[in-house]
């Protein structure tokens, strides 16, 4: 059976068989199966493919829209030697070219994702004469995104909670202040000559206390109620009037 066939008619035999075999390759296309993304930001929708030939003039790049509540897909962006967009729909001005057919990319940029956007997405290459092949599909999905805390939000809980607290500290520190004027003794005067028959309790009245002892004084008064640390002022002054009252006597 071979033997009419000669090595010339075997050679041109083989290089139909491989001009044949490459017309039938498929070319491949591929992208991401999922993609996910916030409401508002720009989405590549990445698509790269391969063929067994170099890319020509004629390839195409068709993308497709599929929502995900159903419907039939419809094409809204193609490609031939130059970027065809959208001029109308819900993909008009947000769509933009990021291929490069020399490098078997054919990726676009989706501007402003929309929760409308949600669907699948296809992606064909045609490379004559590599027509054949499945394409790539990307499932998007876009969620909301979350929304900003705002300056006045943040100004109104600064005021709700360091406003009573600036108020608390003012009064506080007024409090001590003014319990610091108050455990001053109002008047500190010499104690009686011994002369004058004084007895050690009413030295013990004009004696200066020492600072710890003033300290300590006003510590306890400051730690008491006010209405106390007032009381007590008050009897300590009426001690004072009474021992003056009685060395006044005692010097008649």
């Amino acid at each position: 059976m071979w033997c009419g066939i000669n090595s010339k008619n075997v050679t041109l035999l083989c290089i139909f068989l491989s001009l044949g075999l490459n017309q039938v390759c498929p070319i491949q296309v591929s992208s991401p199966t999922t993609l996910s993304a916030a409401q508002g930001d720009a989405v590549t929708l990445k698509c790269t493919f391969w063929s067994h030939t170099s890319a020509t003039s004629m390839l195409s790049v068709d993308w497709s829209f599929r929502p995900q509540s159903g419907g039939p897909a419809h094409t809204f962006f193609h490609f031939f030697s130059v970027e065809y967009p959208p001029k109308e729909g819900p993909f008009q001005g947000r769509v933009k070219w990021q291929g490069n057919p020399r490098w078997g990319v054919a990726s676009i940029l989706l501007l402003n994702a929309s929760l409308s956007d949600n669907g699948t997405y296809t992606c064909t290459v045609r490379n004559p004469p590599d027509v054949h092949g499945a394409p790539a599909h990307i499932q998007l999905t876009v969620t909301p995104r979350g929304h900003p805390l705002r300056f006045t939000y943040v100004a109104v809980l600064l005021a709700l909670v360091l406003l009573p607290s600036v108020i608390i500290a003012l009064l506080l520190l007024g409090r001590a202040c003014c319990l610091g004027c108050c455990c001053r003794s109002p008047r500190w005067d010499e104690p009686p000559v011994q002369g004058l028959h004084s007895t050690d309790r009413e030295r013990a009245l004009y004696e200066k206390p020492t600072t710890k002892q003033q300290i300590d004084e006003c510590c306890k008064m400051y730690l008491q109620d006010p209405e106390f640390g007032e009381y007590y002022i008050h009897n300590k002054r009426l001690q004072a009037e009474i021992v003056d009252e009685a060395v006044a006597e005692s010097q008649c």
